[in-house]
């Protein structure tokens, strides 16, 4: 039994596992979407995930604090081109994020060996759900601000019929 075992071996090595989920996530950090097997494709959404969010950190820590997870993110991907697209474009781009920064879409079963296959991208970077979609605005409004503007309407057209019958 299985119980409790969060970590899908994907029948390799430790040392092997670990290298192979750092290429594949430099090459979806540099191309923003790769094409791979279901089971690779959330392997790597649990592995490459954490590593942007300290990306994204940095921004709002000290140059300290930013210089800690810059080797953090390295120590893991082992590639100094992709850390450096992650700290500039990626941390940038999902900035406003607060989590979620993976899609996994399912593409149907490989040829070969009817493995199924899945495109995992980068959200943020997919212009085609994005295009459609307006972007929202973040402010929160309290429920005391709108009760006061509803009250504000009838006021107005209450003096506007005032203003009739004095003519």
């Amino acid at each position: 039994m299985r119980h409790g075992k969060r970590v899908n071996h994907l029948g390799r090595k430790a040392a092997h596992r670990k290298a192979m989920l750092a290429n594949m996530a430099c090459s979806l950090i540099e191309h923003k979407r790769i094409n791979t097997t279901v089971a690779k494709a959330k392997a790597l959404k649990q592995f490459v995930e954490p590593l942007i969010t300290k990306s994204k950190a940095e921004n709002n820590q000290s140059t300290e604090k930013g210089t800690h997870n810059r080797r953090i993110v390295f120590k893991y991907l082992r590639n100094k081109y992709a850390v450096t697209e992650l700290f500039s474009a990626v941390s940038e781009k999902v900035g406003d994020r607060p989590g979620g920064y993976t899609r996994i879409i399912k593409l149907g079963n490989r040829l070969g060996d009817n493995a199924d296959m899945a495109m995992i991208e980068l959200v943020d970077f997919n212009e085609l759900y994005n295009a459609d979609k307006p972007k929202k605005k973040t402010t929160r409004r309290s429920r005391r601000a709108g009760s006061s503007k509803t009250a504000t309407p009838p006021v107005e057209v209450a003096d506007n019929k005032t203003d009739d019958s004095e003519e």
